[in-house]
């Protein structure tokens, strides 16, 4: 039996950069978490020790901290291709390269009027938002080309009403009752595949990246208001529907979403009466729906996913 090295990869997770843009008094941040991944030829590497094909995981985080500063950071699916190309393009020994980045929104904090404060010319005060997360994940491979994932996690969206579950299978084990209304209420994890090729993707317009964002969350989230659901599976395939209609750049959305279950709380034995407006949140466990949504004409999905 001859035992041999599987597919592998090596890279530094999670390297937090802050870059601040001052324009004058008004300052402009971004919040960012990436994480690289590079493969290539790493056989010696990992056979005898030999780390001359290496370009250690230290240099892969100070180069996402260079790179802020001598590019800046606006959209993250470009800041992220610019990371792949260059860690594929400069070292013969690295083939592949995936960059994923996780943005965090900050508000500003509103200055008060009133020439006495000071402060109406300054503004460099924020406060975390409670909006979702922002992600991506890219991939630059030497021969195979670039894939664009963008997407989102951590958007907490409520129906109070506009939601039934019935029809169901019943057996032995089955108490839960059917319903005509209910509380819908999930935490959208979505990702998104662009089309295009590496001569395309990143190259457009400078917010190509940021519009197809907006207006996709937008997509999603007029997708789970607008629904009458019989189940989270029918809103799912209507969010993943709409985004595909809203940006014809995507051409695959995937989702997961878990089932945050709200129960009616039973107020009989204090002699009340509970007509859909006090319920139990509970956090586990809870059902989990997954599914994607893909265009008939969707390119192969190649390593995208990966």
């Amino acid at each position: 039996m001859a035992i041999v090295l599987g597919p592998n990869r090596y890279g530094k997770a999670e390297t937090r950069v802050v870059r601040v843009v001052r324009d004058g008094g008004t300052h402009h941040l971004k919040d960012i978490n990436v994480s690289s991944a590079l493969s290539g030829d790493m056989e010696a590497a990992h056979l005898t020790g030999d780390n001359a094909n290496v370009l250690p995981t230290d240099t892969q985080k100070n180069t996402a901290y260079a790179f802020a500063k001598k590019y800046g950071v606006d959209e993250i699916e470009d800041f992220a291709l610019l990371l792949a190309r260059h860690f594929v393009d400069s070292q013969p020994s690295i083939h592949h390269a995936r960059v994923e980045i996780e943005e965090y929104f900050w508000d500003r904090i509103p200055v008060a009027e009133g020439p006495h404060l000071g402060l109406r010319d300054k503004q460099h005060s924020f406060v975390r938002s409670g909006r979702e997360v922002r992600t991506c994940v890219v991939h630059y491979d030497q021969e195979r080309g670039t894939t664009v994932v963008s997407g989102l996690k951590d958007l907490v969206v409520l129906n109070s009403t506009d939601s039934e579950f019935h029809g169901y299978i019943e057996d032995e084990y089955t108490t839960l009752k059917p319903t005509n209304d209910r509380i819908l209420a999930t935490e959208v994890s979505a990702q998104w595949r662009h089309r295009g090729d590496d001569s395309s993707l990143g190259r457009a317009s400078t917010d190509s990246f940021g519009r197809s964002y907006t207006e996709a969350r937008q997509a999603l989230l007029d997708a789970f208001a607008e629904t009458h659901s019989l189940s989270l599976q029918q809103t799912l395939y209507e969010m993943g529907r709409r985004v595909l209609h809203a940006r014809k750049e995507i051409c695959e959305v995937r989702m997961a979403m878990p089932n945050k279950h709200h129960f009616l709380v039973d107020l009989q034995p204090f002699g009340m009466d509970n007509d859909n407006e006090v319920f139990f949140a509970a956090d586990r466990p809870y059902g989990l729906i997954e599914g994607s949504v893909l265009t008939d004409d969707a390119p192969d999905v190649g390593f995208a996913w990966n």
